[in-house]
């Protein structure tokens, strides 16, 4: 069991839904207000920030080194200094984006990306950290993070099994057994076949930890997909409106689909109950409707039982229907009414 804040993580609990603001603010504060109050309208549990400056995650070169040269990418050309400056949500904004989700009553955590990242983050209180998926090799970040004695979500977009093996191993010498890995795509937007959910049961039977999915695909499919595989832990980057733009607008969720993502999610968990057999309490009654033997023909006293005057039929309270060939050729005790039950006592 993972726990944030008081809030329990793991199997019999609703999914822990996290909404992801990055910079969809748009460099807006009052927008970034307005995010919050979007993601506790759709029921999330959590809405996530970044924590860093363009000048604490790159420089400000334009080799070619720092330039996206992906032609696939979202933001192919760009230099990672202008990316960065844009994402970025301003420090002097994360105290007001706290209160304001706590008034909301949702969790409020962020991404650091550097040591003095989560020097301010400490200074303001927040309950967990997250680890974003390019940072699982830096070692020094995580000791950082984890040295806080705060929960640790660790995403493991592009991450060999060796790297979340030291990334984990790293957390635990400093202290710190309370971690939940996500399996990641790291690619915006991400494709289902590329999103590999079996590897969320295999990553919890490895690591004996709360398992959950960062997830940059369009839609909640995926996401319904992984709880069924055991994820308790779903996070989505949202929007208000993907056509008003953004760094991450493209593959984010708008606040609706935030709404079904929480119901569809819960859903999904509700539904794996556990292994069992048999009618369930809101199936038997549901029993009648099966097929049993029946008297279909009046039938006299010592007359023999026949395909014509025995028949397998709705409901279900005469014999079962593989005591067919046991019956035929039997004579009845007594006289039966066409609508008798079948029954041993009969024969």
């Amino acid at each position: 069991m993972f726990e944030i804040h008081g809030k329990k993580i793991g199997f019999g609990q609703k999914p822990f839904i996290i909404a992801e603001m990055s910079g969809n603010h748009n460099g807006s504060l009052d927008r970034a207000l307005t995010l919050v109050d979007a993601a506790a309208d759709a029921g999330a549990d959590a809405v996530k920030l970044q924590t860093f400056t363009a000048d604490t995650i790159t420089l400000d070169v334009k080799t070619d080194e720092f330039v996206i040269s992906d032609e696939n990418s979202l933001w192919y050309g760009r230099s990672l200094y202008e990316l960065y400056k844009e994402a970025a949500t301003p420090w002097e904004w994360h105290s007001e984006i706290l209160d304001h989700a706590f008034k909301r009553g949702l969790i409020c955590f962020s991404s650091p990306f550097d040591n003095s990242s989560v020097d301010f983050l400490e200074s303001l209180g927040v309950s967990a950290y997250k680890i974003a998926s390019a940072e699982i090799i830096d070692h020094g970040l995580i000791t950082r993070v984890a040295e806080t004695g705060k929960p640790i979500i660790i995403s493991t977009g592009m991450a060999t099994l060796n790297e979340i093996s030291e990334a984990v191993a790293v957390a635990h010498a400093a202290g710190n057994q309370n971690i939940a890995l996500l399996q990641c795509t790291a690619s915006y937007p991400a494709s289902p076949k590329n999103s590999n959910l079996l590897t969320i049961p295999n990553m919890r039977e490895i690591f004996n930890c709360e398992v959950g999915l960062s997830d940059h695909t369009m839609g909640v499919g995926a996401a319904v997909g992984a709880v069924a595989l055991g994820a308790t832990i779903v996070e989505k980057h949202f929007t208000l409106r993907r056509a008003d733009g953004g760094i991450d607008s493209a593959f984010s969720l708008e606040p609706n689909e935030l709404e079904q993502l929480v119901v569809e999610t819960e859903r999904a968990s509700l539904a794996l109950g556990s292994v069992f057999y048999g009618p369930t309490k809101s199936e038997i009654a549901g029993l009648m409707f099966r097929r049993s033997l029946y008297v279909c023909e009046d039938i006299k006293a010592g007359e023999e039982f026949s395909e014509l005057n025995v028949r397998s039929i709705r409901p279900g309270f005469g014999l079962h229907p593989k005591y067919l060939k046991t019956v035929l050729g039997r004579n009845a005790k007594c006289n039966l009414t066409k609508g008798t039950p079948l029954s041993f006592d009969l024969i």
